[in-house]
């Protein structure tokens, strides 16, 4: 470093999970250091040391000559305020560098090699362009069931962990995931109000969107916060028995998340790292029992009875090695579950089903009913079969609603929710017919173009599902937007395939793919 010392700058960029410093050209740290643009560097302050990549500016108004740049991520992982002494060095390199570039290059990897490049990666000292070629290899070049079995451990091991201690009904910690696929489908939200109303304990931890419009920490948002530490986390589970919060704030499962972060962009989520995702991160919440769900149809995650097997199996390895007890449940993944598609079209949706709302969307209500029997019947006080029937008490009682606002209050209750986007436009459909399939894919990326997830107000709402019978002209599905170029976006997209096709109702005229009117 020459002797010379910088002065903390916050940068105010988001650089999602991802530590970057920013260092003006002209600053004498980088001349004789000889640092460049994407050079990895270690910045310390105040005895805390991060890994950083590099970005260089022109621009003093950025970051002035003698000043160190630090992005939102960056500067909140440092935690020393600005105008702090720091130095910047270069990086060494990780020590799993060897390990993460066999990996990229197709080999196989030993249990110490993958907890060592977990580790590293879960302390960022990978760059998103080094981990983006970790993801795209361990996709093209599937990991074999052990390695699925090391990288889950490895990602427990490289965060921390919940102990509930005798606070469980009958020595069962439960849980329920889904892998996700269908739009809608926001049976958690409703299936841990169940179980914990009555007696279970039930810590659900969830992901954000991956490549959906919406994942149930996105949808809860509208409702409480989702954003927990550690501690709260674990004080809200004692109190009310459950939760449904984001994990990555509890740091359950940090590598996990950052390597979401990459699959993200590139839309990958291969079925190595989602069974080492979902599983560490029931591990690390303290559950001991789980309930998975596993939507099987053709635009679904899962297209085929075979696939559906297969990744069943691979999930019930892991879990048995891990002393996780797994009930995985292959169910109907032909169209959306409910009727929203998008945060606040979804919470509303569950809404309906916990008030017994007579227009609640009966698929989600019976989806819900069915996952949470079976973690019911994780009780050993309750018999087999029984658990369907608990479930439908507890929910047609209140005592779902009552307790969903007990853990909404704990989390802390959103007291000006987002509304629904104002800007709309109904895809209708071209003639008399009945709806005969629906495109997941297709829908979620319309409800994405619209500006779903990151609009909670964004999205779709479906109008008819998969055997109703339609008028011509009659709405399909309205598309709901906050910016017009957001609903320009998605318009212009379900005009060029709507996602439905119909069937005529003259027998043997066959089936028709229509846009929108």
């Amino acid at each position: 470093m020459n002797g010379q010392t910088l002065r903390i700058r916050r940068v105010g960029i988001d650089t999602y999970r991802e530590n970057v410093a920013y260092l003006h050209r002209d600053c004498p740290v980088v001349r004789a250091a000889g640092f460049q643009a994407l050079s990895k560097v270690t910045v310390h302050a105040n005895g805390t040391v991060i890994n950083a990549v590099l970005n260089v500016v022109d621009d003093e108004r950025i970051v002035p000559t003698c000043d160190l740049g630090l992005s939102e991520d960056a500067f909140a992982r440092m935690n020393v305020p600005e105008g702090h002494a720091a130095e910047v060095a270069h990086a060494e390199p990780p020590a799993s560098i060897s390990s993460l570039h066999r990996k990229i290059g197709g080999e196989r990897l030993a249990r110490d090699e993958w907890i060592a490049l977990i580790a590293d990666v879960a302390q960022a000292r990978y760059s998103k362009i080094e981990l983006a070629a970790f993801v795209v290899a361990t996709h093209q070049n599937e990991l074999d069931r052990d390695e699925v079995l090391y990288l889950t451990e490895a990602m427990i091991a490289a965060g921390r962990r919940l102990d509930w201690g005798s606070q469980v009904r009958g020595g069962a910690v439960v849980d329920k995931h889904c892998i996700g696929g269908i739009p809608g489908n926001r049976t958690s939200m409703l299936v841990v109000p169940i179980v914990t109303a009555h007696g279970m304990l039930c810590p659900k931890t969830s992901s954000r969107a991956i490549t959906s419009p919406a994942g149930t920490a996105d949808t809860m948002e509208v409702l409480a916060r989702v954003d927990l530490p550690f501690d709260r986390l674990a004080a809200i589970v004692r109190e009310t028995s459950g939760c449904l919060a984001w994990g990555g704030g509890a740091e359950l499962s940090p590598a996990d998340d950052i390597l979401i972060s990459v699959e993200r962009p590139l839309a990958l989520d291969s079925p190595g790292q989602m069974v080492a995702s979902i599983l560490s991160k029931k591990i690390a919440a303290g559950s001991t029992h789980l309930v998975l769900d596993i939507p099987m149809g053709p635009s679904a995650k899962v297209r085929s009875m075979g696939q559906a097997q297969r990744l069943k199996k691979l999930f019930e390895y892991v879990a048995t090695r891990l002393g996780l007890q797994l009930d995985a449940v292959i169910t109907d993944g032909r169209q959306p579950i409910g009727r929203g598609i998008g945060p606040v079209l979804e919470a509303r949706d569950v809404m309906m089903v916990l008030n017994n709302h007579p227009d609640a969307p009966h698929d989600l209500r019976q989806k819900a009913l069915l996952l949470a029997g079976r973690m019911i019947e994780f009780d050993p006080d309750v018999r087999g079969g029984d658990g369907w029937r608990i479930a439908r008490d507890i929910l047609e009682s209140g005592r779902a609603l009552a307790q969903m606002n007990a853990i909404i209050d704990a989390q802390g209750r959103v007291t000006d929710p987002p509304s629904l986007g104002t800007l709309t436009h109904e895809v209708c459909s071209p003639q008399a017919a009945a709806v005969q399939a629906i495109d997941n894919l297709r829908l979620s990326r319309i409800a994405r173009l619209a500006g779903a997830p990151l609009v909670p107000g964004a999205g779709v709402d479906l109008l008819a599902k998969v055997g109703d019978a339609v008028a011509a002209g009659q709405p399909l599905y309205r598309i709901h937007a906050r910016f017009p170029a957001d609903l320009g976006f998605a318009t212009a997209l379900a005009a060029r395939d709507a996602g439905y096709a119909l069937a005529a109702p003259v027998p043997g005229v066959g089936e028709l793919p229509f846009g929108a009117a």
